[in-house]
C-alpha cells in the first residue's frame, strides 16, 4: 500500500487539521473530535448540519459554508461518526429557529445521528432529520436496509441550505430537504478499488477488463460484475436504471457527474457527453451540470451519475448563493 500519510492512526485528525487551516475565513474544529463548523456563526435562521465517514472528501466538510451546511461530522475512513461528536456539532451550530440533521442512510449513520437528535432535544433543541437514499443500484447492502445514500446528497446540502439562508422555518426547510430527495436518483460504477488505510489493502478486487456496476461509496458489492465496457455503454446502463426509476418525461433536471476520487476529468467529460446527448434525445432538459468530485470512495477508480428532477423552487434555490470551500454558486 502506497498512502501519502504519517501514520494510520491520525489520518482523520491531519485531514481535517489540515482542511480547516487551507480555510479558516470559511471553517473552524471543535476540541471534541473531528467535527468541523462554519467559522462565523448563523444566528436566527435554521442550521443543518450532516457528516459520515472519512475517505468521501470533499464530502462532507467542504460544503460547510454560507448558503450549505452549517458543521459536518467526520468519524474514521467509512466508520460513522459517534452519537457524542454529533451531539456537540449540533449543540454548536443551534439556533432557535433549530437544527436539520442530513443523514445518509446507512445503520451506523442513521443510528447515531438519531441518538444526537435525542441528547439535543433533551437540552431544549429543536431537531429534525432527513435520510437520503438516492442510489437505485441496491435496495439492501451491508451497510444498510434499504437503498444507500451517495453523490446525490450533495443537491440536498445545497438546496436546504439556500432555503435556510432565507430564514424559512425548520418544518419548511426539512420539507424542501425531502423534495430534493423524492426527486433525485444516482447509480455508479467503478473499475479499481480503494484501500481504506487501516486496512493496507483493496477493499475489493477487479480483473484488469472488469467493472462493478452499481458500486456503493464505501466499495460495497453492486448489482453485478462484468466485462468493461465504452464509456458510452456505461452510462447507457447506468441512465437506464435511473431514469426507470423516476418519470422524467419533459422535466427540467440538475445533473451530477461524479468522480471517485482517481477518475480523470478528462473521463467525466466524456461521460458527461452522453448523458447531455441521452437526456437531449428524450427531451429532458438539463438546467445546471456539475462534473466532478464531490463525494468520493478515497482513490477508487469510478463514476456515478445524478439526476435531480427539478421544479421551480429548486431551480431558485440551486441557483442561489452559496460559497462554501468545495461548492460555490
Amino acid at each position: 500500500m502506497k498512502k501519502l500519510i504519517n501514520s494510520v492512526e491520525t489520518v482523520e485528525d491531519e485531514m481535517v487539521q489540515g482542511l480547516v487551516k487551507a480555510y479558516p475565513k470559511y471553517l473552524s474544529k471543535l476540541d471534541c473530535g473531528n467535527v468541523v463548523v462554519r467559522a462565523n456563526k448563523k444566528e436566527g435562521k435554521v442550521a443543518l448540519i450532516s457528516g459520515g465517514g472519512s475517505g468521501h472528501e470533499p464530502a462532507h466538510a467542504g460544503y460547510v459554508g454560507e448558503g450549505m451546511l452549517d458543521a459536518a461530522v467526520a468519524g474514521a475512513v467509512f466508520t460513522s461518526p459517534t452519537p457524542d461528536q454529533i451531539f456537540e456539532g449540533i449543540k454548536a451550530i443551534a439556533t432557535d429557529a433549530g437544527v436539520l440533521m442530513v443523514i445518509k442512510n446507512y445503520t451506523g449513520d442513521v443510528m447515531n445521528f438519531e441518538m444526537a437528535g435525542e441528547m439535543a432535544e433533551m437540552e431544549g433543541i429543536s431537531v429534525k432529520q432527513v435520510v437520503v437514499n438516492d442510489d437505485v443500484a441496491v435496495e439492501d447492502s451491508l451497510y444498510t436496509v434499504g437503498r444507500r445514500g451517495v453523490a446525490g446528497t450533495v443537491f440536498v446540502h445545497k438546496i436546504a441550505g439556500a432555503l435556510a439562508e432565507t430564514g424559512a422555518s425548520l418544518d419548511e426547510v426539512q420539507a424542501v430537504a425531502q423534495k430534493v430527495i423524492d426527486n433525485v436518483r444516482t447509480m455508479g460504477a467503478a473499475i479499481a478499488p480503494c484501500t481504506v488505510p487501516a486496512s493496507g489493502k483493496p477493499g475489493f478486487e477487479l480483473a484488469e477488463d472488469e467493472m462493478e456496476v452499481g458500486i456503493g461509496i464505501h466499495g460495497e458489492p453492486g448489482t453485478h460484475r462484468e466485462k468493461i465496457m465504452t464509456a458510452n455503454d456505461i452510462t447507457d446502463h447506468l441512465l437506464e436504471k435511473i431514469l426507470a426509476d423516476i418519470d422524467y418525461s419533459g422535466s427540467e433536471v440538475a445533473v451530477m457527474i461524479n468522480g471517485s476520487g482517481a477518475t480523470p476529468l478528462m473521463e467525466l467529460y466524456i461521460i458527461n457527453n452522453r448523458v447531455a446527448d441521452v437526456l437531449a434525445e428524450k427531451g429532458i432538459k438539463v438546467v445546471e451540470t456539475f462534473v466532478g468530485e464531490y463525494m468520493t470512495s478515497i482513490e477508487m477508480a469510478g463514476f456515478s451519475i445524478s439526476l435531480l428532477k427539478l421544479d421551480d423552487q429548486m431551480k431558485e434555490l440551486l441557483a442561489a448563493k452559496a460559497d462554501t470551500p468545495a461548492f460555490k454558486a
